[in-house]
């Protein structure tokens, strides 16, 4: 059997907000998907929309998941990340964005990523987020005109996770957004694991969901193997 692949798609905004508050990608957001993936033999790239070097935040060197992924080849590779308009999405078998502030900024309402998003989903593709990473999905459209998110089980950051956690320094309330679009968001307690798969559709509410959302990819991609 060939092995799959998942191109990660990460945000190189390194603050947002009024107050230029210091972000990037959320790190265990990326370490946990990571390690369930390639602990089931997923190949895994990055890219972004820019390419090169990118921000982070949230590291926890005490997680062992996340300090393994500091020191592994693949660590290495995420600091090379691919510009996006050099990637086609079509030459994977999952595209997945994960969070942290920095999508907020440059991977919502970015017309290539959006593009992207919608490529994958018409080509069949299993189509991933978690935490602030669905905002990705907000204005894509399918051919029909009709919002990806439209009548579509979604989990992502909460408005009461955001309402302690980065009010005053998001551009909009990602639940909020969510729902206008149609999707039908749902959420646990702040900060507790959950994930949501509604088809090819993958998504997850925090970064605590980041480990269930790497199993729910791996999950998707293997049935389909």
């Amino acid at each position: 059997m060939s092995v799959q692949h998942v191109l990660f798609v990460v945000t190189n905004a390194a603050e947002i907000g009024p107050n230029n508050r210091p972000t990037g990608f959320f790190f265990p957001e990326i370490a946990h998907p990571f390690e369930v993936l390639d602990r089931a033999g997923i190949a895994v790239e990055f890219a972004s929309p820019r390419g090169g070097k990118l921000p982070e935040d949230g590291f926890d060197g005490s997680d062992p998941v996340q300090a393994a992924f500091l020191a592994s080849d693949a660590y290495r590779r995420l600091s090379r990340s691919r510009p996006l308009a050099e990637v086609d999405v079509l030459d994977y078998d999952a595209v997945f964005f994960p969070g942290g502030l920095g999508p907020m900024v440059d991977i919502t309402g970015n017309p290539e990523v959006q593009a992207a998003v919608r490529r994958a989903w018409d080509g069949g593709k299993v189509v991933a987020a978690v935490c602030h990473g669905p905002a990705a999905f907000l204005g894509v459209t399918l051919e029909d005109g009709s919002p990806l998110v439209q009548g579509r089980e979604v989990a992502g950051f909460s408005t009461a996770e955001e309402d302690g956690y980065a009010r005053a320094d998001v551009p909009f309330d990602l639940e909020t957004a969510l729902r206008a679009e149609g999707a039908l968001y749902r959420s646990v307690d702040p900060w507790q694991p959950t994930v949501a798969v509604d088809g090819r559709l993958v998504t997850g509410q925090n970064p605590a969901s980041g480990t269930l959302v790497g199993q729910a990819i791996a999950d998707a991609l293997q049935g389909r193997a």
